[in-house]
């Protein structure tokens, strides 16, 4: 299925928005390490997890616009 130009641009906003809120969770993640740690390794689970599934949808739409791009 060959996408329109208006979905390739809204599939590409997606992306830098998925990529904008992995890279929040990346910085919560490094603000822990440098600023809670030992004291607040309960929070590490939580934090990577979020860090992980942001990245993972990132990937994932990276992905597919990719996949659309070369058409």
């Amino acid at each position: 299925m060959t996408m329109t130009d208006d979905e390739l641009k809204a599939l590409d906003r997606e992306v830098k928005k998925l990529k904008r809120i992995s890279s929040e969770w990346a910085s919560q993640l490094h603000d822990l390490v440098e600023d809670k740690l030992p004291a607040g390794y309960l929070e590490i689970p939580g934090i990577a997890q979020s860090t992980y599934d942001a990245c993972q949808a990132w990937a994932d739409a990276n992905a597919r616009l990719a996949a659309a791009q070369k058409g």
